[in-house]
């Protein structure tokens, strides 16, 4: 879905999020899409760019005289507009931040500065408001005009990702009423009003322009507000109330608190609803380039996320449900029993070959990860109620799995059939992802190993599913597995000069895909490996190659291709490292993870703890930090989801509330020391837990009618 040659720059802007809005701009909090190396600043709403333009200048004035004496002073056009020089930004919660800059032109002479603009941005779904404060301590009053500069072009969003410059600014309409200015723009599917009381606007209707004076000792506060409305809108905010309980963490790696702090407030950003189904939430994939529902990242992001409740998950579950495929469509690769890829507003198109319709099924994972989610949902306390009503879509996606396995000589398998859509749909979609160790290319259709653990672990799901629900077909089902784990066995082991490991895919030929890459770790949860097997792999992710980075490298650093840049081919992705930590923790490999837990602890203060969607795959002794990927989404769901998975994976806790069953299986000393979490949810009740620096467990509250098993040989 990328335009490496073009894709625009984003690592370092400021990002204001309240989904389905985002504001992302410069340092100081202004954004101008056509200014050279702007990236994609704008303030963008779902698909569409409805602010490219949107700065604050001031310029000082002489004090009033003659008839202006007692009066602020006039409104001034033309040259001599400062910029505020900024000094600080910084998130300030959910949907909040704080800039702080220098107006140096003005108040005293003297070297400290004694005037100084604060900016305080409040985003809310479609409405962004600021309030601009003026402090002076200088000595004798100042006089300014503040001037804010507005517009917006409504570029589509993968116009914007592709790199195109950006369009004209749509021509405002302006007016002034009773001191209020106001401008307004827009199509037929999106409006946009700018507002800022006491302001004017100037006669081009691009600006408007507040004239004051500030006492000394005195602060002036001056309002503006962007309204975005969408009446045909796709997707829409999410309903407020809580999604899931927060955690309290302590730890004696004061990391792993913030870290988790950050990634609560990201995530509560990024909840979003259909605009059919708004009391159904899920989260958006990432900002700005996956702004939406994708089944994959919303799934997986609802996994790791129900340690903190299972609202989530129902509602994302119900989501992809209701647009679960029903018919047979190549153009959209829609089947029946399919749970989609993406939705957008419209035809997604960045110009340059990828076409992709407003509802996309082209992911090959999608399916059995909806599966896995119900069953684990249901083991966390989803109740039966809930369950029952999303039984036949369970049906649907195991017939799914059923004819797509038949279909693909008993491998999961995918080729794009239009042409125009996502050459690879495994996680890793971009067009080089899948990679022989040789470097050259793998032709479709492609069979990933993942897929083929995530289809395993599926079939079991759904057996204990429909067991439980009195629906037959489990044994058929437990069967399906076994035969599929067979044949996974027999065709994707493959050796090097370092021994036996899983291929990442099969090719179109079928020739195991024999690059060293992270897909492997995806295997190690969902139980297609046996014992001796998983002891191969945990040591193949442990090797430097692969684990010497700020976590784990999607791709061997010994590999052909490798790049620790490229996008699939050696960069890191925390909810990749997350995937592999949860299964090397279940599997008892404990120093891999710790190994790993550690790569992401590191990286975290580089961003603020708000953990990008990817980083470089540099090695951790060749670089004090790691590497940004300079157009990498930040925040994305499933990383900062990453960072309640891998405190779950330190504590253990694998629950089964159908069973009545609550196992800890900690894993043994952990890279932050003594943790302690309060706080979680299971079956809707408070879960607290306590680990000592040693990784035993010092304490457990669990709902009552739980029984608590833990691992005897780590108990305190």
């Amino acid at each position: 879905m990328t335009s490496p040659q073009r894709q625009p720059l984003l690592h370092d802007l400021a990002v204001t999020l309240a989904a389905p809005t985002v504001v992302l701009s410069e340092p100081d909090g202004n954004l101008d899409a056509a200014a050279p190396g702007a990236g994609v600043q704008g303030l963008f709403h779902a698909d569409a760019r409805a602010v490219s333009l949107l700065r604050v200048t001031l310029r000082p004035l002489g004090a009033p005289s003659g008839e202006h004496a007692g009066k602020a002073p006039p409104a001034v056009g033309g040259e001599g507009w400062l910029p505020v020089v900024a000094v600080m930004n910084a998130a300030d919660g959910p949907g909040r931040s704080r800039f702080v800059g220098l107006a140096q032109a003005l108040g005293d002479a003297i070297p400290d500065p004694t005037v100084r603009v604060d900016r305080r941005r409040i985003l809310n779904p479609g409405l962004l408001t600021e309030q601009l404060t003026v402090r002076s301590t200088a000595t004798t009053p100042v006089h300014l005009a503040v001037r804010v500069e507005v517009a917006g072009d409504l570029m589509p969003l993968e116009h914007a990702k592709a790199g195109l410059a950006p369009r004209s600014p749509l021509q405002p309409a302006g007016e002034l009423s009773s001191g209020t200015g106001e401008l307004r723009w827009g199509d037929d599917t999106v409006a946009v009003t700018v507002s800022a009381p006491g302001a004017t606007p100037d006669a081009e209707h691009s600006a408007l322009t507040w004239t004051l004076t500030v006492e000394p000792g005195e602060n002036v506060d001056l309002h503006l507000a962007v309204e975005i409305t969408e009446p045909d809108a796709v997707v829409t905010a999410a309903d407020p109330r809580p999604t899931w309980q927060r955690p309290d963490v302590t730890a004696d790696d004061r990391r792993l608190p913030a870290l988790v702090a950050q990634s609560l407030d990201d995530l509560q950003s990024l909840r979003m609803a259909m605009a059919t189904s708004p009391g159904d939430t899920f989260l958006a994939a990432g900002v700005p380039w996956f702004f939406t529902l994708f089944g994959r990242d919303s799934l997986w992001a609802a996994r790791m996320l129900l340690p903190l409740g299972t609202d989530l998950a129902l509602g994302t579950l119900r989501t992809l449900a209701a647009q679960q495929g029903t018919r047979t469509d190549p153009a959209t690769e829609e089947e029946p029993g399919k749970i989609l890829h993406e939705v957008r507003r419209g035809v997604f198109d960045d110009g340059m070959g990828l076409r992709l319709p407003p509802v996309y099924y082209g992911t090959v994972d999608a399916t059995p990860l909806w599966i896995c989610l119900l069953h684990d949902a249901w083991r966390w306390g989803l109740p039966a109620d809930d369950i029952a009503p999303l039984l036949p879509a369970l049906q649907a996606a195991l017939g799914w799995i059923e004819t797509a396995a038949q279909a693909g000589g008993g491998f999961l398998s995918y080729i794009d059939h239009s042409g125009t859509g996502l050459a690879n749909q495994g996680w890793k979609d971009s067009g080089d992802a899948a990679r022989f160790a040789d470097g050259r290319l793998a032709e479709a259709p492609l069979a990933l190993a993942e897929v083929q653990g995530y289809a395993y672990e599926a079939a079991l799901a759904g057996a204990a599913l429909l067991d439980a629900f009195g629906l037959p077909d489990g044994e058929r089902w437990r069967t399906f597995a076994s035969s599929l784990a067979d044949r996974f066995r027999g065709r994707f082991w493959v050796s090097d000069q370092h021994g036996p490991y899983p291929a990442m895919a099969l090719d179109g030929s079928g020739r195991p895909v024999d690059s060293v890459t992270s897909n492997m770790g995806h295997l190690l949860a969902t139980g297609i490996l046996n014992a001796d097997e998983t002891a191969t792999v945990a040591a193949r992710l442990a090797a430097p190659d692969m684990s010497d980075a700020y976590g784990l490298r999607t791709m061997s650093s010994q590999s052909g291709g490798y790049g620790p840049l490229r996008y699939h081919c050696g960069t890191v992705w925390p909810h990749d490292t997350a995937i592999a930590v949860t299964g090397l923790a279940r599997t008892g490999h404990t120093d891999a993870a710790a190994r790993l837990i550690e790569g992401i602890l590191d990286a975290a203060p580089a961003f603020d703890y708000r953990l990008p969607e990817l980083w470089g795959g540099d090695a951790r002794t060749d670089t004090p930090a790691p590497v940004p990927y300079p157009a990498a989404c930040q925040p994305q769901a499933w990383s900062a989801a990453a960072a309640i998975a891998l405190m779950t994976a330190m504590t253990g806790l694998d629950p089964d509330v159908p069973a009545g069953r609550l196992h800890l299986r900690p894993t043994g000393p952990l890279p932050v020391g003594a943790v302690t979490v309060t706080g979680l949810t299971i079956a809707g009740e408070q879960l607290d837990v306590t680990i000592n620096s040693g990784g035993r467990v010092e304490s457990v509250t669990a709902p009552a009618g739980l029984t608590v098993e833990e691992s005897a040989e780590l108990r305190a």
